[in-house]
């Protein structure tokens, strides 16, 4: 099946018969869709037990008392040891090769620079650092899309980048003006 429209920037969230426990109740962040397949990181499930100054540790970044504090989140099943840092871009600012541009204001990265400015007390803000992603094969999304197992918004940065992770769900479905709960696990078909 072709793809009917590009999502990159877009958001997925996981109605409610969502069959794949891991992303019951996500919301998905897609980074990249074409004709060959789709990547987009989950933006509402942190890491228990997982902190920033861990992983520093972990990949021997040294931080200094000005580092910051970066929230931790499970990105999708898919190479769950690879990290990916969505952050903001100033108005008009720059991205570099290094970096991919997901929307006007926004970019992804995935090097160990990014994770040496964030131990340094600098690198863009707001971010969020996401281990693992979620992908999926030509066509794959679209279908699971079709029968009904995510809904397709606008993306609200303050779903990627707030706090709130156990209300991130609900928050994406009443963003579009959905109640969760007259949502129905079964696609119709006319």
């Amino acid at each position: 099946m072709e793809s009917s429209s590009n999502l990159t920037g877009k958001m997925l969230i996981a109605m409610p018969g969502m069959r794949d426990p891991r992303f019951e109740h996500s919301v998905i962040l897609v980074c990249a869709h074409s004709e060959e397949g789709a990547m987009g990181l989950v933006v509402n499930r942190p890491l228990p037990d997982v902190d920033f100054s861990d992983l520093l540790t972990q990949l021997g970044i040294d931080a200094s008392d000005a580092a910051l504090d970066i929230p931790v989140r499970f990105g999708g099943p898919v190479e769950p040891g690879r990290g990916f840092v969505l952050h903001r871009v100033p108005e008009g600012g720059e991205v570099d090769e290094t970096r991919m541009r997901i929307g006007e204001n926004l970019a992804m990265s995935t090097t160990r620079d990014i994770l040496e400015d964030y131990a340094r007390g600098m690198g863009p803000q707001p971010a969020v650092l996401a281990l693992g992603y979620a992908g999926w094969g030509p066509g794959q999304l679209d279908n699971e899309i079709l029968e009904n197992g995510w809904l397709t918004s606008e993306r609200l940065d303050e779903i990627i980048f707030g706090a709130d992770n156990p209300g991130k769900w609900r928050a994406a479905l009443k963003g579009m003006g959905i109640d969760p709960l007259v949502l129905s696990p079964s696609a119709g078909h006319a």
